[in-house]
């Protein structure tokens, strides 16, 4: 079996999709048809930058979106590779997972980057500039990150956002408390803690604020059916009906993004190859959690040649 993964936050850069759009018009009308529903020239930005604009979460996420589906597209249209038969299930991490429904039919692609353009507005918005943050914690595992959390938090919200990997977790909450939890690391035999540079505390109780935003504009714009199930970020197990992905897409707001879990479910249930569109970034999460999966990252053209080739 095979699961095709798509990338969270963090993996813009400038220059993202520049050369597939220029090698396929799959790809341009990808971007295109992002631009027209934002109103704005993502793609623009995301060729040329600037870095700075890119990076903002309300721009970031899109772009991110555009680039894995662009991926898709160019595969399934220059290579003949259909994902119904290509995949057995999908996900993605944090707002991947949104990517991961427009690639099943869950969303179109224009109601995705809306949706994920509102996201990103919200979340920024629901806490002050530098009253909360996040930290990556390497070396740690689930139950010391949790630890950590509980000694560092001191009345302040301190919690586990993303458990990534067997080694990589990622705190999130009030500055303060993931500064604390940054200082204490050694004493809870953590290799290193790090301060990551995002403007909000993402996936903590922070977000409420968001969810409430969300939960209103998911009951606008509901996933419709799916074509393969999906592994929530936010219960580690595959969905399929739309309704319960609903209330999951706004529990994932503030709810810790389980990848790791995720990872193994699916290996559990028969998954043995992971497929990662435009990005690699998750697909090394799942080589860390389990070195026996097969794990492909696809980016360039030659990346999709070969793996249409690989899979013909």
């Amino acid at each position: 079996m095979r699961a095709f993964i798509f990338p969270g936050q963090g993996s813009q850069k400038v220059g993202m999709g520049a050369d597939l759009a220029e090698a396929s018009q799959a790809a341009r009308d990808v971007f295109g048809e992002v631009d027209e529903a934002l109103r704005q020239h993502l793609s623009v930005l995301m060729r040329g930058g600037p870095e700075e604009r890119l990076t903002l979460t309300e721009n970031a996420q899109p772009a991110i979106m555009a680039n894995a589906i662009a991926t898709l597209r160019v595969l399934e249209h220059d290579f003949g590779v259909n994902i119904l038969k290509a995949a057995d299930c999908v996900a993605g991490h944090s707002l991947g997972e949104y990517t991961a429904l427009c690639a099943i039919g869950a969303f179109g692609l224009a109601e995705t980057a809306q949706l994920l353009k509102l996201r990103g507005w919200v979340m920024q918005a629901a806490v002050p500039l530098g009253e909360g943050t996040m930290a990556v914690l390497l070396g740690a595992d689930i139950d010391q990150a949790g630890a950590l959390a509980e000694a560092a938090a001191q009345g302040e919200i301190c919690e586990i956002a993303n458990d990534n990997d067997p080694s990589q977790v990622v705190l999130s909450g009030h500055t303060g408390a993931i500064e604390r939890a940054v200082a204490l690391v050694k004493e809870h035999g953590i290799k290193r803690g790090m301060i990551l540079n995002v403007s909000a505390p993402f996936h903590s109780s922070l977000m409420a604020p968001a969810a409430v935003r969300m939960a209103d504009a998911l009951a606008e714009t509901p996933p419709q059916a799916f074509t393969l199930p999906l592994y929530a970020n936010v219960t580690a197990a595959a969905v399929t009906d739309p309704e319960a992905e609903r209330a999951l897409l706004v529990e994932q707001v503030t709810g810790r993004v389980r990848w790791r879990e995720s990872v193994l479910a699916m290996r559990a249930d028969g998954v043995e190859s992971f497929v990662e569109l435009g990005g690699k970034v998750v697909g090394p999460m799942v080589s860390r959690t389990d070195r026996d999966a097969q794990v492909t990252s696809l980016v360039t053209m030659q990346d999709l040649e070969a793996f249409a080739k690989e899979i013909a």
